[in-house]
């Protein structure tokens, strides 16, 4: 009898693993969790792993080459920025994510922030709990159906934000740079144009070498006098020191953050504090039902990549198993 293939777990997270060797071990796969040792090297048993199950562990290219059989990567995000998709590539690695586990929480997580925002609750609670009331407020909301929402990045999220917000601004305006033209309802406009144009500008994108910073002093220049930044996606998306320069110079009225280019930040790190910062603990993904689908989504690509030849979906495209591989797969699973 073959020895069943191997699935590895490369981090421990905050969600639970369990779910997923149950799906994994439906589809005759064994798993375990990685072992590396101080110098990087990993366990020799488990060089033979022929899928690997990502949480925030960087998957530099010294660690992927010591996989020889590596045929699939699954993250249990929705970025993949933790992947040297390069070396993925020359090699024919496919890589998935979980595409469509949190676009629910994330939706509503950032209309939240936004609602917050624009209706200062933070700076309300505050003078509530101080003792203070009605004539000790300082600040004006804006009224919401004057407003224009610019959306960075249109995919499920994205969409879901849109569909979201109609109701309550008086235009949603797009950017997606792999996409153009009519967008359902919308209508995709340069980056430059949504920049300029919007009240609140939410972003939506993976990050890329492309999307790195994609808005940086200059882009937080040309923002309208009073916008609100939104970013629930990744916290490199956005230059942290220029966007800290733009709340102190009143350029912008606030920004509402559930990501940082360094998790977790410090204890002295500026947006901790910031009066001007609505930040959330990198949580827009979280709820009951998303938790066990970040595992189980992946463990699911990985079971339709052996049994089938390839995913149901992917962010790289790898090479097809042979369908001898399946065949022969199959006939294992029926002699268990």
């Amino acid at each position: 009898m073959s020895t069943p293939p191997l699935a590895l777990f490369t981090d421990l997270t905050d969600l639970s693993i369990e779910p997923a060797k149950r799906i994994l071990a439906e589809h005759g796969f064994q798993s375990e969790v990685l072992e590396v040792d101080a110098s990087g090297v990993v366990a020799t048993h488990q060089r033979e792993a022929v899928a690997l199950i990502v949480g925030y562990r960087q998957l530099t290219a010294d660690l992927l080459a010591q996989f020889g059989s590596l045929g699939i990567i699954g993250t249990t995000s929705n970025g993949f920025d933790m992947i040297d998709l390069d070396h993925a590539r020359e090699r024919g690695i496919w890589v998935t994510n979980v595409g469509h586990a949190a676009t629910e929480e994330v939706a509503v997580h950032t209309m939240s922030l936004i609602l917050a925002a624009e209706r200062h609750l933070g700076a309300m609670q505050h003078i509530a709990r101080e003792g203070g009331w009605t004539t000790e407020v300082t600040l004006t909301p804006r009224r919401l159906s004057t407003l224009t929402l610019g959306i960075v990045g249109f995919g499920k999220i994205g969409q879901a934000v849109a569909e979201l917000a109609k109701p309550f601004f008086a235009s949603v305006i797009v950017h997606d740079p792999s996409q153009t033209g009519v967008l359902g309802e919308v209508t995709a406009l340069p980056l430059g144009e949504v920049v300029t144009g919007s009240d609140v500008l939410s972003l939506h994108l993976p990050l890329t070498a492309e999307t790195h910073h994609i808005i940086d002093a200059k882009a937080l220049a040309s923002m309208r006098p009073g916008a609100t930044l939104v970013n629930v996606s990744r916290g490199e998306l956005v230059d942290e020191t220029a966007l800290v320069e733009a709340l102190d110079a009143e350029r912008l009225s606030a920004a509402c953050v559930d990501v940082l280019d360094t998790e977790p930040p410090s204890a002295q790190h500026p947006m901790r504090t910031h009066p001007r910062v609505l930040l959330t603990p990198h949580v827009a993904f979280l709820s009951s039902g998303s938790l066990t689908q970040y595992e189980e989504t992946a463990a699911l690509r990985i079971a339709e990549w052996h049994e089938s030849g390839s995913p149901s979906e992917w962010v790289l495209r790898g090479a097809e198993r042979s369908p001898m591989t399946k065949t022969l797969h199959n006939a294992h699973s029926k002699e268990q």
